[in-house]
C-alpha cells in the first residue's frame, strides 16, 4: 500500500511540474554576430611538436587535478578503503590498488585509515595525491 501511495504522489508531482514552452525563448542574432566578429582565430598547426606536447601535458594535468573531488575520495575511502578504490579514483597505478587488496585491506586497514585522515585534513588541495604512485600516499 505504501508503494502504491508513493507512486501516486510521484505521478502527481511529475504532472504538476510546468513544461517549458519553446516559444518563450528568443535568440538575439545581433549579439551572436557581434561575438563572432570579436572572436580571435587561433591555430595549433603553426606550433612545433615540443610546444604542442607541452601544451597537451599541461592541459591534461590541469584537467585531471580539477576533475577530482576531495569529498568523493573521502567517501570512497570510508566505504571501500580496504579495496583501494579511492586510490583508483585518484589515478594511482593499478599495482598500488592491488597491493591494498593483497595486504588484507592495506595492512589490515591501517593504510586506508591513515589515507582517510590525510584526505580529511588536506581536503582543500588534494593535487599531491592525484596520480601518486606510492603505496603510502602521504609520503
Amino acid at each position: 500500500m505504501k508503494k502504491l501511495f508513493l507512486v501516486v504522489i510521484l505521478f502527481i508531482a511529475v504532472l504538476s511540474v510546468k513544461q517549458a514552452n519553446a516559444s518563450s525563448y528568443s535568440v538575439n542574432e545581433q549579439a551572436i554576430d557581434q561575438l563572432f566578429a570579436s572572436a580571435v582565430e587561433t591555430s595549433m598547426i603553426s606550433m612545433n611538436a615540443t610546444e604542442l606536447s607541452s601544451v597537451a601535458s599541461n592541459v591534461s594535468t590541469t584537467v585531471m587535478a580539477q576533475e577530482k573531488d576531495a569529498i568523493v575520495a573521502i567517501a570512497l575511502d570510508f566505504f571501500l578503503g580496504g579495496l583501494g578504490i579511492h586510490r583508483f579514483y585518484l589515478g594511482t597505478e593499478t599495482l598500488t590498488g592491488l597491493a591494498y587488496i593483497f595486504t588484507c585491506g592495506g595492512i589490515f586497514g591501517i593504510v586506508p585509515l591513515v589515507d582517510f585522515i590525510v584526505l580529511i585534513i588536506d581536503n582543500k588541495d588534494i593535487s599531491a595525491y592525484i596520480n601518486n604512485p606510492k603505496f603510502f600516499m602521504w609520503n
